[in-house]
């Protein structure tokens, strides 16, 4: 039950393709934390990253959405930095 969440990250990637945010799926829209991981592979599976982000904006109403390389470590720092100043301080 999302009453029992104190935080919630939502990671896609971008091998499921750069239509995700459009479909206006309850993780993406209601997550505290969309995270776009795998963003080295957009090349490869025909995504454009900045179409992605910018409609994971417009669904999101302002919320963060963060763009990660898990594999290579890129982005990991936002993420700790976004979730610990969320979690801790602003709450």
């Amino acid at each position: 039950s999302l009453e029992l969440v104190d935080y919630w990250l939502f990671v896609i990637d971008t091998a499921g393709g750069d239509d995700i945010p459009r479909k206006r799926g309850l993780g993406v829209i209601q997550c505290d934390l969309l995270v776009i991981n795998k963003t080295d592979l957009a090349p490869y599976v025909n995504v454009n990253l900045e179409r992605m982000v910018r409609e994971a904006d417009q669904v999101r109403g302002g919320r963060p959405v963060l763009l990660t390389n898990c594999a290579k470590g890129e982005g990991v720092d936002a993420i700790v930095e976004t979730i610990s100043r969320q979690v801790l301080f602003d709450r």
